[in-house]
């Protein structure tokens, strides 16, 4: 199955990234599915503000996608192949609102540590690929 997600790195004001841990265990992005006839950029915004409750998000960029099997189907005979759209956001927000219980924490995170935090491998790769850009 091919599915869509779209979300943020987002900046805080210190230079920080915002990091969210998924269902107790793994670390990612804000980021989720692209609803059917929705816009990327405001999939993005939505899942954002779902799972961290930033709402202040000003785009800088968007970021070329990359694919990647979703976390925890990597054993599974049937899985699930993302495609993630990712933008990069600066906030004048500091605090997390965290409403789904899903979503457990949340982190500001700086630079040089995110890559260290991320659970998936090609997040990583990802994040590596454009912290540079970052600064």
């Amino acid at each position: 199955m091919n599915t869509h997600s779209a979300g943020g790195v987002i900046r805080n004001v210190r230079g920080e990234i915002a990091l969210v841990r998924h269902d107790g265990w793994f670390w990612g992005f804000p980021k989720g599915h692209v609803d059917e006839g929705e816009e990327i950029l405001d999939a993005a915004k939505r899942e954002i503000q779902e799972e961290v409750g930033i709402m202040d998000l000003q785009l800088k960029k968007a970021f070329e996608p990359y694919t990647r099997v979703k976390a925890g189907d990597e054993e599974k005979e049937e899985k699930e192949i993302k495609t993630l759209h990712m933008f990069l956001f600066d906030t004048s927000e500091n605090e997390f609102h965290l409403t789904d219980p899903r979503h457990d924490e949340a982190r500001w995170v700086p630079v040089e540590e995110v890559a260290s935090l991320l659970s998936h491998p090609k997040d990583k790769e990802f994040f590596e690929g454009i912290k540079d850009s970052l600064k």
